[in-house]
C-alpha cells in the first residue's frame, strides 16, 4: 500500500481548527506532513491548548484520513501548543499609579493633534477615567488655552517628603504644559538637554496620582523630545493624527516608521483622520472632501496598523479649542459623537495591546472602577 501526499492535503483542508476557523492546511496549523508506505506523519499546531480539544481533534483527524486516503493508512499525530508571543517589553520607568501611557504624535504641524488630545481627554474623563494630559509640545504648547488654563500655575505638594508640583485640573482632567511657567507672548529658545530636563521635571517631578490614561501631547515632527519620551516612559502605544492630503500623509508615514523602529519598538495602536471631510449646516447630508478623501485610512490599511476613525473639519471646533471649551463637551452633535467613537476605538486598541503585557497590569486596567471606556 502505498499513499499520496496530495491525498493526505485534500482530506485535512475539510477540517476546522479548534476555535480558529478555518482549515488545517490554509490556516498553516500542520507543520509537516510526511508519508512512508502506509505510514502517515503530522505535525500539527494549535493555540488551544485544551486537552478535550486536542483529543478531538486527534480522532477527527484519524476519522477523515481513513474515510478518504485509506482504511488501513498508519497515522501518527503530534499536536503542539502554539508558545504564545513574548510580553511586550517596558521601557524606561513607570510612574507609580499611572495604568497607561499613550503619546499623541503627528507627522507635521496645523493637523489638529493638541485639539484631538484635548477631546480625548475629555471623553475620556465623560467616561468616567481618571485621566491626564502631558503637554510635550515644549516651543509650542496649546494645551492651557484649549483647557481655559492661561494664566495658571501648578501649586507645590509634599509627597513623602518631597516637594512635587500638582498638575492643573478642568473638566476631569489633570494637565501639565511648558506654557504655566512661561508668558503667553514669550518664545521658549531652547537646546534639546534644556527642554528634555524641563519635559523630565513635569513627568517625574509632578504629583499625578492615580491615573487611568495619561496622554502625551508631542510636538510634530520626529526630534529630541520624542526620543527623551520613548525612552524615559514606558509608552503603551501612540496614536498618529493625519489629515487625508498627501502631503501630511508623507509625514505620517515618517512618524509611524519613528515608532516601529527596532531601537523604539512602540505600538502605533492606530491612525485618526482629522479635517476628513466638510459639512455645511445649510446642507447636512453634504460631505465635500477638501483635503481628499480616506487618504490617512488607505494609509492605515498599507501600513496595517489600526484605523482609529474620522472626524469633520467644523467650525465649532476651532471655536471650542479657541475659548477652551474642548467639543467633546457638546452634548449631542454630530462631532462630539464622532470624538466619542474614534476614543471607544483608542481604547479598543488599547485593551488589546495590553493583554500581552504581564498579567498584573493587564488585570488593574480591566478591572479599573467607574471606567467606562475599558468595560
Amino acid at each position: 500500500m502505498k499513499l499520496n501526499k496530495q491525498d493526505v492535503v485534500k482530506a485535512l483542508k475539510t477540517i476546522s481548527v479548534p476555535g480558529e476557523g478555518g482549515n488545517l492546511i490554509d490556516s498553516k496549523a500542520v507543520n509537516n506532513i510526511m508519508v512512508f508506505g502506509d505510514e502517515i506523519d503530522l505535525d500539527v499546531r494549535l493555540s488551544n491548548p485544551s486537552l478535550q480539544a486536542r483529543k478531538k481533534l486527534e480522532v477527527t483527524i484519524l476519522e477523515v484520513i481513513h474515510k478518504n486516503v485509506h482504511p488501513k493508512a498508519k497515522v501518527k499525530i503530534n499536536i503542539k501548543v502554539k508558545t504564545p508571543p513574548p510580553a511586550a517589553p517596558i521601557k524606561g520607568n513607570r510612574i507609580p499609579g499611572i495604568d497607561s501611557i499613550v503619546a499623541i504624535s503627528s507627522g507635521k504641524g496645523g493637523v489638529g493633534k493638541s485639539t484631538l488630545t484635548a477631546n480625548l481627554a475629555v471623553t475620556l474623563s465623560q467616561m468616567g477615567c481618571k485621566v491626564g494630559v502631558l503637554d510635550a509640545d515644549i516651543y509650542g504648547p496649546s494645551i492651557p488655552t484649549m483647557f481655559d488654563m492661561e494664566g495658571k500655575k501648578p501649586l507645590s505638594v509634599q509627597v513623602d517628603g518631597k516637594s512635587k508640583m500638582a498638575p492643573v485640573e478642568n473638566y476631569g482632567v489633570k494637565v501639565l504644559s511648558i506654557g504655566f511657567f512661561t508668558q503667553s507672548n514669550q518664545a521658549v529658545v531652547w537646546r534639546g538637554p534644556m527642554a528634555t530636563k524641563a519635559l523630565n521635571q513635569m513627568i517625574f517631578g509632578a504629583d499625578w496620582g492615580e491615573l487611568d490614561f495619561l496622554l502625551i501631547d508631542l510636538p510634530p515632527g520626529t526630534g529630541d523630545i520624542h526620543l527623551s519620551i520613548v525612552q524615559s516612559l514606558p509608552l503603551n502605544g501612540a496614536v498618529v493624527v493625519s489629515t487625508p492630503q498627501n502631503l501630511a500623509l508623507a509625514d505620517t508615514k515618517k512618524g509611524i516608521a519613528m515608532f516601529q523602529q527596532e531601537s523604539i519598538d512602540v505600538p502605533v495602536l492606530g491612525i485618526i483622520e482629522n479635517m476628513a471631510y466638510f459639512t455645511p449646516e445649510e446642507l447636512p447630508s453634504n460631505k465635500y472632501y477638501i483635503f481628499g478623501k480616506q487618504g490617512a485610512e488607505s494609509l492605515a490599511e498599507d501600513k496595517n496598523v489600526p484605523f482609529l476613525g474620522a472626524l469633520p473639519l467644523v467650525q465649532s471646533v476651532r471655536e471650542a479649542a479657541d475659548i477652551g471649551r474642548p467639543a467633546a463637551l457638546q452634548e449631542g452633535t454630530p462631532v462630539q459623537r464622532s470624538i466619542t467613537e474614534v476614543t471607544q476605538n483608542l481604547v479598543t486598541q488599547l485593551l488589546k495591546r495590553n493583554t500581552t503585557l504581564p498579567p498584573t497590569k493587564a488585570v488593574a486596567i480591566t478591572n479599573m472602577v467607574g471606567c467606562e471606556a475599558i468595560k
